[in-house]
């Protein structure tokens, strides 16, 4: 199984050439702003270091959101225009499904995890998992402490690139997990190669609220 994943939905770039578990190239970049003059040249950069045609590719596996706005829709059109050349099959997967299974197996047994995504407002994007990796809540962009309410009792993990600046606000039972909280497109590709046939996302943006840009009113007559 050859998968090409990506991500640019977060405040970072990566890009990973995967085959049968097995990392063959990988490009990633810590950016806020720019991915949409990043990203392509780091799928050139990928293809041409493993030495792998397009017509190759059996499956792309692309983050759907939430994220930025921009980021997202820079994701997906890569991923669909390049999965219409390579004829192969684009599989969404959300930033934070993504985020909770870069968590390590040994730190999770046993401890929720609690995802958090810089939303650029005042209360990030938000999703709570169990120890096994099940979702237990919806993405949201609720307050945090309507999540909180959902939260099983006891310690619970938190991680994503809202985590440092909420960690303060959780209370006690809140432990960061320090991964990163940027998306591995290497976990995307992973989790694309896995999915049950009924579980399979759409390659369609995860907005979770409408964008910050709106389209003025007509003038008055």
């Amino acid at each position: 199984m050859i998968i090409l994943g990506l991500d640019s939905a977060t405040n970072a770039c990566s890009v990973v050439l995967w085959r049968d578990g097995a990392v063959l190239a990988r490009r990633s970049a810590v950016m806020r702003h720019g991915q949409a003059e990043s990203l392509v040249p780091m799928v050139v950069a990928v293809m041409a270091e493993a030495g792998m045609t397009y017509d190759a590719l059996e499956r792309i596996a692309v983050t759907v959101g939430p994220g930025s706005f921009t980021g997202v829709r820079v994701g997906l059109a890569t991923a669909r225009g390049l999965g219409l050349a390579a004829g192969c099959p684009v599989h969404g997967v959300t930033t934070t499904e993504a985020l909770a299974h870069a968590v390590p197996e040994a730190e999770r047994q046993g401890h929720p995890i609690l995802v958090l995504i810089d939303s650029r407002r005042s209360e990030p994007f938000h999703q709570i998992f169990s120890g096994d990796l099940t979702p237990l809540t919806p993405p949201s962009a609720l307050p945090l402490e309507v999540a909180m309410r959902e939260m099983p009792p006891g310690p619970f993990l938190v991680t994503g690139d809202g985590a440092a600046a909420w960690l303060p606000s959780l209370g006690e039972r809140a432990h960061w997990i320090g991964t990163g909280g940027t998306c591995d497109a290497a976990i995307l590709a992973a989790i694309a190669a896995t999915r049950r046939p009924e579980a399979i996302l759409p390659a369609e943006p995860l907005y979770i609220r409408p964008p910050d840009v709106t389209v003025p009113p007509p003038p008055a007559p």
